[in-house]
């Protein structure tokens, strides 16, 4: 007995020894061999510290360092530069060439985005078409372009308006009606809006977030993208996590309890409406009726059901619901936050205010706003607002400056040569050469492409691409028609194949929200000092982040008499 029990125990600890010299040895290959072999290691980059290196990380994503990083990296390497993520294995480059971004932008199939970012935004809102790559992102960027028709934006015009006279009474209420200015938080106001908006045009739900609902829906998709998005920080543990999702299941946080709880609830209520309108549909279609949703829900849906489509190639109700919510959260966040940086920079540029205001003015209707139908609404858009020029002089301007989405990351999926616009910089044994103008990566690599680097690069915008210039965009500088994005020169919305499919959607949103709050409101900055930080997105933060994010300004009624 004890001689099987001793020879267990040998078989245990022999086990135990060969499973941690495996380990030992992976570890080894990982963070001495291989990354001798890796191609970037000849690309000069800013020097390493440490084994745990976070200082390349905080000089390329946070804000505050950032632009002057890009410059002194372009400065004293070039536009190709090795930089390291946290870890030893995690060799990258980091790009401020259009040419290369083009090449990884455009070749979807082999750069995609790193499972880690898929995995952590999955937990919340699934896999949608924001995180969906290969064939599974084709049919979801399908069916999103069944969905986000020119229609659809017209008629999403008179909602967006509502929504945003929505913020207009409740401001006027809070501000007596005129009578004082008040310190309001313009952030959270507009989040609430855009909520609002989503919520209505998405899938025809009522929020009612402006109104201080109490919404188990609102709230449940509000706590997450708080909990999960805006206050998380990722510190050692956060980065191992991402490294090895398994470690979440050894420790289990408060944010991890948190976004299971709400996706639970968003499961449940968000599920029962999908189900309830797929049943709708389905009976007007036997009735031989026309459904008349304008929402995205129906629009997916009816697309979905539709008899050109083979029941194979249809999408689950599970994988509709996740790209709704990716709407929701894409919607929500990146317009809200765009127009939450444009208030920012009017009030601190009151000339710039001024001016808009006055355009905006120049086109208001003699009758009140409130009883204008959704034709006139539409009317007034689609003839007089969507023409102004300095108004969409301002939100180019705004989304430039401060991208809503501070820089992005691709993973290559095989080997591959990136093509370069100029011969690349290489550390040949010390000495820095250029030669061939092309940088060979290998499998798994990571490629930083910074947004806001890219927008705000002098040698493309001009001396002055740092500063607040709506007026650039009536002259600008011949070297801008080289940037790879279709949308004016700037990468706020994306690039290439992945280029985002609401951009019009988000700029008309924003066109209707100025010309409302500007033309009624003047907006002053408080004196607090602000903090941008990148949480997925750049949002703007008081002293404390766990209070989440946050954007003060005084807020008075224009008095058009004055």
């Amino acid at each position: 007995m004890n001689s099987l029990l001793e020879s267990n125990m040998f078989s245990f600890t022999t086990l135990a020894i060969c499973f941690c010299l495996a380990v030992g040895c992976l570890f080894v290959y990982w963070t001495v061999i291989l990354p001798r072999y890796n191609p970037l290691r000849t690309i000069p980059g800013p020097p390493l510290h440490g084994i745990y290196n976070v200082a390349h990380m905080s000089m390329v994503t946070n804000p505050a360092l950032s632009p002057r990083a890009h410059a002194q990296f372009v400065q004293e390497f070039g536009r190709n530069v090795h930089i390291r993520g946290p870890f030893p294995w995690d060799d990258r480059l980091l790009t401020l060439d259009p040419l290369a971004i083009s090449h990884v932008l455009k070749n979807t199939s082999i750069y995609q985005k790193p499972w880690q970012t898929r995995a952590m935004i999955s937990t919340m809102i699934g896999t949608g078409i924001l995180f969906a790559e290969g064939d599974a992102h084709k049919r979801f960027r399908k069916l999103g372009t069944a969905a986000f028709t020119p229609q659809h934006i017209h008629v999403s015009k008179a909602v967006i308006f509502q929504k945003a006279l929505n913020v207009r009474r409740r401001w006027l209420s809070l501000l007596k009606g005129g009578q004082e200015e008040r310190r309001l938080d313009v952030c959270d106001w507009i989040c609430r809006a855009t909520f609002d908006v989503i919520g209505k045009t998405g899938f025809d739900y009522e929020f009612n977030a402006v109104d201080g609902s109490e919404d188990e829906l609102y709230l449940a998709y509000n706590r997450m993208f708080e909990v999960g998005v805006t206050q998380h920080s990722v510190n050692l543990w956060g980065a191992l996590i991402l490294q090895f999702p398994f470690l979440s299941y050894i420790y289990t946080d408060e944010r991890i309890r948190t976004i299971a709880a709400c996706r639970a609830t968003i499961e449940r209520v968000a599920g029962g409406l999908l189900r309830e309108k797929k049943r709708l549909i389905v009976d007007s279609t036997k009735e031989n009726k026309l459904f008349h949703g304008k929402d995205l829900l129906t629009l997916m849906l009816q697309s979905n059901l539709s008899p050109d489509i083979p029941p194979a190639q249809r999408h689950s109700d599970e994988e509709i619901l996740n790209n709704i919510s990716t709407y929701l959260f894409a919607g929500t966040d990146t317009t809200g936050m765009g127009l939450t940086w444009t208030l920012l920079l009017l009030a601190m540029y009151p000339d710039v205010q001024t001016r808009l205001r006055n355009e905006l003015l120049s086109i208001c209707p003699s009758i009140s706003l409130e009883t204008l139908s959704a034709e006139d609404i539409q009317s007034l858009f689609d003839n007089s607002i969507a023409n102004l020029q300095y108004l969409d002089n301002v939100i180019k301007e705004s989304l430039r400056l401060i991208p809503p989405i501070h820089s992005t990351i691709r993973c290559a999926t095989q080997v591959d040569i990136i093509p370069t616009s100029s011969p690349m910089k290489f550390n040949d044994g010390g000495r820095i050469i250029e030669s061939r103008k092309d940088i060979k990566v290998l499998k798994g690599t990571a490629i930083h492409i910074p947004i806001e680097g890219l927008n705000l690069d002098k040698e493309y915008w001009g001396h002055d691409a740092w500063n607040f210039n709506p007026d650039r965009w009536d002259d600008l500088p011949e070297t801008v028609t080289s940037l790879p994005s279709p949308y004016a020169g700037i990468l706020s919305f994306s690039a290439g194949p992945r280029f985002c499919l609401g951009q019009k959607f988000a700029i008309a949103e924003m066109k209707i929200v100025l010309f409302i709050l500007v033309s009624h409101f003047v907006f002053r900055t408080t004196g607090e000092k602000l903090n941008k930080s990148n949480v997925v997105l750049t949002k703007p933060y008081l002293s404390d982040m766990s209070e989440g994010a946050q954007l003060p300004l005084f807020v008075s009624v224009y008095d058009n008499k004055s």
